[in-house]
């Protein structure tokens, strides 16, 4: 192998070690836009493929995970919202929060990890329920931890629109998530 080929080697390994390092970042934000775990899976190969092809177009010293985002959204709209491919939520997988998990393997006790992952579902399914263009940026600000600066750029909107869609998602969330403190059904669960 030559000298440059050597070069170009590295710089692609390089590239690929410091995008993996978002790989569960990615999964998170596929997951909750396919709703299905192996799809999910799918638009992270995907998005990394296309990263890898696409490497000579990022700009080192930006925003790396903002970077993929993009790419993954825009993947997920352009091949899944022509083949219409949307899944109810009764079909997706349940997938645990990380960070839930952790919490409760920190207070062990049967009650705190049964109701932390009853809690966990309960605002996952919630999430699910609500339309894409306000689960978008919930799922980019909330879970992914992008600023509204970044969430506008990877949906390709004005910062004002995130506000307005974040308030109005959470405001959503918030009612949905009231009905079942009270035990009354929600609109994504059964009684």
């Amino acid at each position: 192998m030559s000298e440059e080929g050597k070069v170009a080697s590295a710089r692609r390994d390089a590239f690929a070690a410091a995008a993996m390092v978002h790989l569960d970042h990615l999964y998170r934000v596929a997951f909750h836009l396919a709703k299905d775990a192996t799809e999910a899976d799918d638009l992270v190969q995907e998005t990394f493929v296309r990263a890898l092809a696409a490497r000579e177009q990022f700009e080192p010293g930006t925003h790396m995970k903002a970077w993929l985002t993009k790419i993954l959204h825009n993947f997920f709209f352009d091949y899944y919202r022509q083949r219409k491919r949307w899944n109810s939520a009764e079909e997706a997988s349940k997938v645990e929060s990380p960070d839930l998990e952790n919490f409760a393997a920190s207070n062990p006790g049967p009650e705190s990890h049964v109701l932390l992952k009853e809690l966990d579902a309960q605002i996952t399914g919630v999430l699910r329920n609500i339309p894409v263009e306000f689960r978008e940026p919930i799922v980019l600000v909330d879970v992914g931890d992008f600023s509204y600066e970044e969430a506008a750029a990877i949906l390709s909107c004005p910062i004002g629109t995130i506000r307005s869609r974040l308030s109005r998602g959470r405001k959503l969330m918030q009612q949905q998530l009231k009905l079942y403190v009270r035990g009354e059904p929600t609109s994504g669960t059964r009684k």
